[in-house]
């Protein structure tokens, strides 16, 4: 009370205008009390209650001691500095006197000074009524008073509960940290404090504003950590208090009290919260700022030091229940209708952010349960619903199939009981997962064929059940979207055919409303997903995926799609409005036809194509020819996208995501950043990323010209440069087992079905075809997600790279193996750096977990190719190595700037962990991958020399995989093994790079051998080893037979048999592999060696098994090829070297020869002379008079003779042309006959050639290129004979058929000729024509027509036949 109020008081009591002294006024009082029993007791709470209400202390204590002394005053005992000489017992004791003085509880007046210094505290900064914070002066006043307090509490001179009494006065002026620091302190406590106010509306009031204020004030105060910690105090107390069970309660009535404000308390802040995000507050208003830090008390950290986890497990289910049940006004229709807007992305991160945090206290099997329960028991808000089923299979991949078995359940009770709710909750929840996309929940088209087009599916039960779910779907119609009726339409339920009318009747009711929404079922695309959450696409969007999907079809199959020619029937108008001009899209046209191309020539072949639109595309492609600039060339640079336009959204939310890796243990928070990331790869392709799961197909690209649209590899290039860009930031403060979950977590989202093919093309076309001119931060992010994506092959599909590939599918670790080649130099050392960068990610990445896991993590293919190249490059690796025990793999290393690759390989192949790991058999690099490795090598452009890669290759055979036990890969020391593994691998290589480098041009002729072609050499040279060495056979040992054939024999059982045209070209041209090694080997290996017993006879068993078995089937006119003939009689003649006795040899394998296999001498050139021969007799027949006796045979006979040969001749396919080309010079056979036959018979050769034309096969010859030139040569030669009077000396022989008249006559002859050559001339192919123009520049006088026929056809355009079959044996 002041002074003025004492004063006003005493002149209104009419007793004089004296001002009287207090103690004046109270001795006065106390002499007019009568003295009795209990009168003091009740003078002294009289006092009490007039110091509590009426009083100032500091007043009163100044009156006390009087004015001159003032020993102890208010400021002297909060001022710090004004009572540095005051002791805590000097107070006390001053305060026991004034007590004594004033008849008064010494506690009483002390609890009444420290609530008055602190109200003076409070409000010495001003008004308190919007903060909740001291500054630092009035913290270290309070401190200073805290002392005295704590000194009075301990010498029981000091009251908690006068204090809380006196506090609860002045509320309105105190703050929220002093009464922290009371607690703190242990002067009062909160729930003393709290529980000793009677309203308790009034304390929650209170608390509620000084929470809010101080969730608003948390985030700007300079004094963060201390907000903080009172947060958490009251926060853990409130928790504590409000959520434990009755029985831990105490038996008096104040905790029930303390429990019930705990739990309005935290109740009111939670409504609070919730009703500000459902009014859309602003960002940075103090209603946002509220929320942020009120949902930020549910992290897990903030109960770490509660004893017990039981309080915070059920105070976090009941908020969880409290979401989800707050304000339930949507109804189920308005669910179906807005769901897709309640997706994870699109959901508040506020709220989003609270399921996370309300996750981590419970499993992910006790939330699908309280999920379940929740539904069951209560009216929910959909929308909160929803959203938390969206977080719940985003952020914990564990609750993904417990929510497929909890949508299982709920169908199966649906149908059993028709239960409507449980049917309700079972499409909600499986269309809201559905929306994240296939990472994390099957579309829902794929779910909805699962669970209703069996008969397994539980609404086959009866006719009940059917009823029950077309009317369920039938309700649905008026309210979703058109993309789920159009997965209804076209998977329908499997629908027994006795109740076909309840299908019938839904499918025209979905119809319809597809028709009033102006969507039309014509108009989808032919290969489109229905599995998108997202709205129709237009038909021109769709048309241009369908158009990819159809041209990697036609790639693959090289037909037509069979889904391209049924609407160009059944769907005329999206075929010819929508798909055609998309397909027709003008481009500059490839040189070389690519697959587009080739599907459109196609179509245009089959009339699938009107002219009119034909022809405008080719004149718009010339068009675009002559604009094309010259810039226009590729590139395959890895570029900065842009972040402009369609791309912004998607750029900045890769940029929250390297906002979010800076706390690695945020996993919920990548994971929210992930799911974004992923909604926006959507928008920015222009279609729907959440659509069907990746696996379960394969996807189709081409190696040799991959390519991608300018929006695809915007958005690839986007992904790609951000996540090299992320690991390199990561990598900068902590090693990839530190950097969390941010890495996986995208890559998944990058494995949708539409992205993947982009992301997988993309990465072929930068490994395959731009891997050296990389950096070194793209190489080295590349290879972590090149790991990440290989760590998920289990659940992505296999990968088909068109004909440039095996048969098989890949998995996609096995595809990125695939993409390093060894070719050059410089595609080398790009392998050196990529392996290094994703072997030493993996070791890192991995590192604690066990052998298994990590040999599971890591591409076997790849580890070898590492292995390969680093023996390969460096020697001082083929040394005997002692690991190194403390290197570390050299990660960090390589993402400096000035990063020494080299020196880091060889760090990681020295590295004990790495050694260890190359003693597990997968990792075995063996023999035979060490030689197809070496064979991709082009020795041209290799980066050792010619002298090295010898040095190499003789080390690597005979010092490191000759000596090796096979366990490991090696040959045991057999040079016989290490011979037939070569040969093997080569034939293997032949065949596969003979696919890989696949054209329409491309013969099955093989002519060069393509890769490595010393490691033929190294073949040679072993083969010849094998003869010439040791171990080489004798006549003595016993016959295991030659390595080579054996491995022949082996590969021909493993060939499909049949007749059938795949398996047969599939037979020929494995032996054509075999014929050319036979022909690369020395001959001795077809002859053999001689038998045990019989030493003159070498063994030729299988070299004719062989032509028995398989040549024959496939050589023509029964005879091989010359080459291989040839080549077995130059085996013949050394092994008759060889021979003691060379005759009987030759007499013994020739003998075999006949008995058993007489193919080998009718494939001989004997023939050939045989038909020389009759040649000249037929010759002499005419030159010899009729009649004479020297005459053996007459003409007709000798022609009958000389056409039988020429047909034994043709059949087996043997070129006898060389008998009408005998010149002097050059060698071969017809230098020899030349020798043998007296010049006018050469000279009449033409006479003989043109007698024999009416049994020549014309279409056989034809093909030949030499006979143009041998036809018209001897046509020429037979006019000169006549014009010199030559063939007067002919005898004419009268026919003794009509088919030979004429034959005789010269005159006839030259006339037949002449038609024959004019017949011919046509269908000759363009290069018989190559040395024609020599003929006819020495014939001026040549017949005109015949002439003019040569020049046509020498200036006509390329052949047109595309059929000619080709030369195999």
């Amino acid at each position: 009370m002041s002074d003025s109020q004492v004063e006003g008081a005493a002149s209104t009591s009419g007793l004089g205008s004296r001002k009287r002294r207090w103690t004046e006024l109270l001795a006065g009082r106390v002499k007019r009390q009568m003295c009795g029993p209990g009168t003091e007791q009740k003078l002294q709470e009289s006092a009490v209650h007039l110091l509590r209400r009426h009083l100032n202390l500091n007043d009163l204590l100044l009156e006390v001691e009087g004015a001159p002394r003032k020993t102890l005053c208010l400021n002297q005992l909060i001022d710090p500095e004004a009572c540095t000489n005051l002791s805590s017992s000097l107070i006390g004791s001053a305060l026991r006197d004034q007590a004594s003085r004033l008849g008064v509880p010494v506690a009483v007046l002390s609890s009444r000074l420290v609530a008055s210094s602190i109200t003076q505290i409070c409000v010495s900064d001003g008004e308190p009524s919007h903060r909740v914070l001291l500054s630092a002066e009035q913290r270290k006043k309070l401190s200073s008073l805290l002392e005295v307090a704590q000194y009075l509490l301990a010498h029981s001179m000091f009251s908690r509960i006068s204090l809380c009494q006196e506090l609860w006065e002045v509320q309105g002026s105190l703050l929220l940290e002093v009464v922290w620091q009371l607690h703190i302190q242990n002067v009062v406590s909160f729930q003393e404090l709290l529980e000793s106010h009677a309203d308790t509306q009034a304390t929650v009031a209170w608390l509620f504003r000084n929470l809010c204020l101080l969730c608003e004030e948390m985030e700007a105060s300079p004094y963060n950590d201390i907000a903080s910690a009172m947060l958490s105090d009251l926060v853990q107390m409130f928790v504590l208090r409000g959520f434990q069970k009755n029985s831990d309660l105490r038996r008096n009535v104040e905790p029930e009290q303390m429990g019930q404000l705990a739990f309005v308390v935290l109740q009111r802040m939670l409504i609070f919260a919730l009703e500000a995000l459902a009014a859309g507050m602003q960002d940075g208003s103090p209603q946002h700022k509220v929320v942020k830090c009120w949902f930020g008390v549910f992290c897990g950290h903030t109960y770490d030091r509660m004893i017990s986890t039981d309080p915070p497990k059920r105070f976090f289910s009941h908020t969880l229940t409290q979401v989800l049940t707050h304000k339930p006004v949507l109804r189920v229709s308005d669910a179906v209708q807005m769901q897709k807007e309640w997706s994870f992305a699109k959901t508040h991160p506020l709220l989003t952010g609270l399921y996370r945090r309300l996750f981590t206290m419970l499993s992910p099997e006790e939330l699908v349960g309280h999920l379940q329960e929740v539904l069951e028991t209560h009216e929910v808000n959909w929308q909160h619903v929803l959203s938390c089923v969206s977080t719940l299979v985003i952020c914990l991949p564990e609750a993904q199939q417990l929510v497929k078995d909890w949508v299982a359940r709920l169908l199966a009770r649906a149908f059993e009981n028709c239960d409507l709710d449980s049917m309700v909750t079972a499409f909600l929840v499986v269309r809201q997962a559905a929306l994240e996309g296939p990472s994390v929940f099957p579309s829902y088209a794929d779910w909805f064929q699962a669970s209703f087009g069996s008969s397994r599916g539980s609404h086959c039960c009866s006719k009940k059940t059917l009823v029950f779910l077309f009317k369920f779907l039938s309700d649905l119609v008026p309210f979703e979207a058109p993309r789920y009726m159009q997965a209804h339409i076209l998977h329908p339920p499997l629908v027994p055919s006795k109740y076909r009318s309840l299908l019938t009747d839904y499918v025209t009711l979905a119809k319809t409303r597809l028709a009033d929404l102006k969507v039309s079922l014509e108009n989808m695309g032919l290969y489109e997903d229905l599995s998108s959450a997202r709205d129709v696409t237009e038909p021109h969007s769709q048309a241009h995926q369908d158009v990819e999907k159809a041209i990697a079809v036609f790639e693959h199959t090289g037909r037509i799609p069979s889904a391209v020619m049924e609407a160009s029937i059944f769907r005329r108008p999206y075929y010819t409005a929508h798909f055609l001009p998309a397909l027709l899209t003008p481009r500059v046209l490839p040189k070389t036809p690519d697959p587009r191309a080739a599907l459109i020539e196609s179509l245009r072949r089959a009339d699938k194509i009107p002219p009119s639109l034909y022809s405008a595309y080719c004149q718009a492609c010339s068009t675009a020819e002559e604009k094309k600039p010259e810039s226009a060339a590729p590139g395959m640079k890895v570029e900065a996208v842009c972040a402009e336009g369609p791309l912004g959204p998607l750029a900045a939310a890769l940029r929250e995501l390297r906002a979010a890796m800076t706390d690695p243990t945020q996993y919920d928070v990548v994971a929210a950043r992930v799911a974004v990331v992923s909604e926006r790869l959507g928008a920015a392709l222009g279609r729907a990323e959440e659509d069907g799961s990746s696996g379960g197909s394969q996807i189709q690209l081409s190696v040799l010209t991959p390519g991608l649209e300018q929006q695809e590899r915007e958005v690839a290039d986007l992904l790609l440069t951000c996540f090299c860009q992320n690991l390199i930031v990561a990598s900068s403060f902590a090693s990839p087992d530190r950097q969390g979950p941010w890495a996986s977590r995208l890559v998944t989202a990058m494995c949708g079905r539409r992205l993947l093919p982009v992301v997988l093309t993309r990465l072929c076309q930068l490994l395959r075809h731009q891997g050296p001119s990389l950096s070194a931060s793209h190489v080295l992010g590349l290879a972590a997600l090149v790991v990440h994506l290989a760590e998920s092959r289990s659940v992505l599909p296999e990968v088909r790279v068109g004909l440039p590939a095996p048969a098989e599918g890949l998995s996609v670790a096995e595809f990125f193996s695939s993409l390093l080649t060894f070719r050059t130099s410089e595609t080398s050392l790009f392998c050196l750096k990529f392996c290094t960068a994703v072997i030493s990610y993996s070791l890192c990445k991995y590192s604690s977990l066990s052998r298994d896991t990590l040999c599971s993590c890591l591409s076997p293919a790849l580890v070898k190719k590492f292995q390969f190249i680093i023996l390969r490059l460096f020697p001082e690796a083929r040394d005997p190595l002692c690991p190194e025990d403390t290197a570390d793999p050299p990660w960090r290393p390589l993402c400096r700037p000035s990063a020494d690759w080299q020196q880091a390989a060889l760090c990681l192949w020295k590295q004990r962990t790495f050694q260890e790991l190359l003693k597990e058999k997968e990792f075995h690099l063996t023999y035979r991958d060490w030689l197809r490795l070496e064979l991709e090598i082009q020795p041209e452009v290799d980066c050792l020399s010619d002298t090295e890669r010898w040095d190499f290759q003789q080390w690597a055979i005979h010092e490191y995989f000759l000596p090796r036990p096979s366990a490991v890969g090696g040959c045991d020391g057999d040079l016989q093994v290490a011979c037939a593994v070569l040969v093997d691998v080569l034939i293997d290589f032949r065949q596969s790079s003979r696919s890989y480098n696949y054209s329409e041009n491309s013969d099955l002729v093989l002519s060069g051998c393509p890769g490595n072609r010393d490691i033929f050499s190294r073949l040679q040279e072993m083969a010849a080893g094998l003869e010439q060495g040791p171990g080489a056979p004798r006549s003595g040992s016993p016959p295991q037979g030659h390595f080579l054939f054996g491995v022949f024999r082996r590969r021909l059982q493993a060939l499909a048999s049949g007749w059938d045209v795949a398996a047969r070209l599939q037979r020929q041209r494995e032996l054509l592999v075999y014929k050319w090694i036979l022909l690369g080997l020395p001959p001795s290996i077809v002859v053999g060696h001689p038998q045990a017993g019989r030493p003159a006879a070498p063994d030729c068993t299988e070299f004719f098994h062989l032509v028995n078995s398989e040549l024959r089937n496939f050589s023509h006119g029964s005879a091989l090829t010359h080459d291989l003939t040839v080549h077995f009689f130059r085996g013949l003649l050394s092994a008759c070297l060889q021979s003691g006795d060379p005759s009987l040899t030759a007499d013994l394998v020739l003998t075999a020869c006949q008995t058993e296999c007489p193919l080998v001498l009718t494939s001989a050139l004997l023939l050939v002379f045989l038909f020389f021969f009759s040649l000249m007799g037929l010759l002499s027949s005419h030159l010899t008079p009729h009649g004479r006796p020297r005459q053996a045979v007459d003409t007709p006979k000798a022609l009958d003779i000389c056409a039988e040969i020429l047909g034994c001749l043709e059949k087996r396919r043997v070129s006898w042309l060389v008998l009408f080309q005998l010149t002097e010079t050059g060698g071969g056979l017809g230098h020899v006959l030349l020798r043998l036959a007296p010049d006018q018979y050469v000279r009449l050769l033409p006479f003989a050639f043109y007698s024999l034309l009416s049994y020549f096969d014309e279409d056989a010859l034809t093909r030949e290129d030499a006979f143009l030139h041998v036809a018209v040569d001897m046509y020429l030669k037979l006019i000169r004979l006549f014009v010199a009077g030559e063939t007067g000396a002919l005898s004419t022989v009268a026919s003794r058929s009509r088919e030979r008249r004429g034959q005789g006559d010269p005159v006839g002859l030259i006339t037949e000729a002449r038609r024959f050559l004019l017949r011919s001339i046509p269908r000759c192919p363009k290069e018989s024509f190559s040395n024609v123009a020599e003929l006819l520049a020495t014939s001026a006088d040549c017949d005109p027509d015949v002439r003019a026929a040569l020049l046509s056809r020498q200036q006509a355009g390329p052949d047109a036949d595309l059929y000619r079959e080709p030369r195999l044996f």
